[in-house]
């Protein structure tokens, strides 16, 4: 749960410094306003004029400022009705700003010609501090500032080479030293003959306190959302690559559109336009039809956190957004202006899906619901607002605000992530906590089994051992007491043979003992035990045992079972010796050849024709009781050559099936 809380509090530090470092550019960047005492606080008085132009003269007007451009003479030389106004009556005092808005989908013709507009402002006389010329906004054709001196005009300011730029880029003009007769300015903006324009006004002033509000236009309207783009290009990289590792997360899928489809919207900002008319028809509706994806994609990423969603509402937006892109593509109504409109349904979709979820997220009362819901309102209004300064019909100096909506509704979206993450893991570490409180549990109740299945072996293996134990002596001890005690009650056995009977149950009593004691698997420790028990009866009955035994390796499989069997043979085979050998010597031999051990016996007896005998009852045991461990049992004898009898052991034992 430590873990937890910090990974939350790294997660929720992160969207932190993200939100700061996209607000720094603005925030940083931002320079103080002018105190009031300038006189640059009141926007220069401002005069118009209007002439009437074909699209020939407009022609020559931009050819003529371009050699003007790299000429040496400073006066422009043109005709005059190409140059401003002479006659006073031509000019008339104007409010500015000075906007047209855009009547929605409307002609774009050269048949209506041009029409360029001139603003008068001058500078007075005996102004000693550095002035300058500075317009916050204008969305005309190319702009260009003239100032009257004595030889005639000369060109300030030809924006030709911006002017793909110039509705993003505020203008600010250093201006020469008013002189003791002033400045006469004229701002020179051709725009289609009744078609939209917007002009802000005009600010001539000191030049320090001009440059410091140019400045913090340009972050504000350029700098911002360069800064919230390339920070969104990122977050989409890597929402990308969460959703190619998991791709039923389709969360991370429309958040990396979201991202890629506002990257498209402000391409103008990183990108130089295109020189041919079709390429810039595409770029532009590149742009403008991008607005509508990051919109949708937006809505579809903010309503897949929603408990109630509505597919066919979510179609609809799909469709609306699809149909609009469709008809606003430069394939066919070339000649319409198509702008207005595609923004203003891409409003309306936007509003009826930012509703839905404003509803749904009030019934639900999901909290990063009602964020984004939040959000994406915010989002809305300022859409709103951005259409107005698009289409003319308010605010024409205000620039776009909706870097700043998007910014807030993404990092509200990556608090819904968060959440959801964090709510995940949460989920997950509380699965994990019962799935071990339950193995717990189970470990348990198969521990207290294993403790009893392992008791039930154990008193099984008992009570097996037992019944070996038994039906040895039953078989064996028990056999040869009976047969002594019926011997005795009949008479037929002499003292020295009842003692013999008994010795030997003692013997056999003493290797079933033997065989249970705990040997290690060690073949040659079991042997040495027998040695220590037959011992002295080899001795009184005038044997000499030479042991000859060397180390052998574990037998994993001898356990007391097996031992006895061992014990058997090799107490088998030194009775017959004893019995009937008459032997003098007998050896005790073991060797290991690798796969399989060997233990002989061997005496200097008398021996006998392995052809001739009738292989007893006890050969015939001795042959099922090596078979039993697996082995061979070879006996090797000639008449006068004494007797070897051999028996061979595996050292790894197949287990039986």
């Amino acid at each position: 749960m430590t873990e937890l809380h910090g990974l939350r509090g790294l997660f929720r530090g992160w969207l932190l410094w993200l939100a700061l470092g996209c607000c720094l550019p603005a925030l940083a960047q931002r320079l103080p306003q002018p105190s009031p005492r300038h006189a640059a606080d009141v926007a220069a008085p401002t005069e118009i004029a209007t002439t009437a132009w074909s699209r020939e003269q407009l022609e020559a007007w931009w050819a003529a400022l371009r050699r003007q451009a790299v000429s040496a003479d400073e006066r422009l030389d043109l005709p005059p009705d190409l140059l401003p106004p002479d006659l006073p009556t031509a000019w008339q005092p104007l409010t500015m700003p000075d906007a047209r808005s855009r009547p929605g989908a409307t002609l774009v013709s050269d048949a209506r010609g041009y029409e360029m507009r001139w603003y008068r402002v001058r500078v007075p006389a005996g102004v000693d501090e550095a002035q300058a010329l500075y317009l916050p906004r204008l969305v005309t054709l190319s702009a260009a500032v003239l100032a009257r001196t004595d030889g005639g005009w000369r060109l300030l300011l030809d924006n030709q080479y911006a002017e793909r730029e110039q509705w993003v880029q505020p203008i600010w003009l250093p201006l020469p030293g008013s002189g003791a007769q002033g400045l006469e300015l004229v701002v020179a903006l051709p725009v289609p003959a009744d078609s939209y324009h917007a002009v802000a006004r005009i600010w001539v002033g000191p030049r320090d306190v001009l440059e410091k509000r140019w400045l913090w236009r340009v972050r504000m309207q350029t700098g911002l959302p360069q800064a919230v783009s390339l920070t969104l290009a990122v977050l989409g990289l890597f929402a990308l690559t969460l959703w190619l590792r998991r791709p039923d997360e389709a969360i991370y899928a429309l958040f990396a559109l979201a991202c890629a489809a506002w990257v498209v919207r402000n391409l103008h900002y990183y990108v130089s336009l295109p020189v041919s008319t079709v390429g810039q028809d595409w770029f532009w509706w590149a742009t403008h039809a991008s607005m509508a994806w990051a919109m949708a994609t937006a809505l579809l990423f903010a309503l897949r956190f929603a408990t109630r969603r509505s597919r066919r509402l979510e179609q609809a937006l799909v469709a609306a957004v699809v149909i609009v892109s469709v008809v606003s593509m430069p394939l066919w109504l070339r000649q319409l202006d198509m702008v207005v409109l595609q923004y203003a349904v891409t409003a309306g979709v936007a509003s009826v899906g930012t509703a839905w979820l404003c509803w749904l997220a009030w019934r639900e009362r999901h909290a990063e619901l009602r964020l984004m819901a939040l959000a994406l309102v915010i989002g809305v209004l300022i859409g709103g607002h951005d259409l107005a300064v698009l289409a003319g019909w308010a605010w024409p100096e205000h620039f776009f605000w909706m870097p700043f909506a998007t910014l807030a509704v993404m990092l509200s979206f990556l608090h819904a992530v968060q959440r959801r993450y964090v709510g995940t893991v949460e989920q997950v570490q509380a699965e994990n906590s019962q799935l071990q409180e339950d193995l717990d549990e189970q470990v348990t109740v198969l521990q207290a089994q294993n403790a009893q299945l392992r008791e039930v072996e154990r008193q099984q293996a008992l009570l097996l051992e037992r019944q070996r134990i038994m039906a040895d002596m039953h078989d064996g001890l028990g056999s040869s007491l009976l047969s002594a005690l019926v011997a005795m009650e009949q008479g037929s056995m002499s003292h020295e043979q009842c003692v013999e009977v008994l010795r030997e149950c003692v013997d056999d009593l003493r290797l079933v003992i033997d065989s249970l004691e705990p040997i290690g698997h060690d073949l040659v420790s079991l042997l040495a035990t027998m040695r220590y028990r037959l011992g002295k009866r080899l001795q009184i009955g005038g044997l000499k045992l030479e042991w000859d035994v060397q180390d052998l390796p574990m037998l994993t499989w001898l356990e007391p079972p097996d031992a006895l069997h061992v014990l058997r043979l090799m107490q088998e085979a030194l009775n017959n010796v004893l019995k009937h050998a008459g032997a003098s010597r007998v050896r005790m031999v073991t060797r290991h050849h690798g796969s399989y051990v060997e233990i002989r016996v061997e005496d200097d007896g008398a021996g006998f024709d392995l052809q001739n005998i009738q292989h007893g009852r006890g050969l015939k045991s001795q042959i099922k009781r090596a078979q039993r461990l697996g082995g061979k049992l070879r006996v090797d004898s000639t008449p006068g050559g004494g007797t070897r009898l051999s028996l061979r052991l595996p050292v790894e034992r197949k287990a039986s099936p």
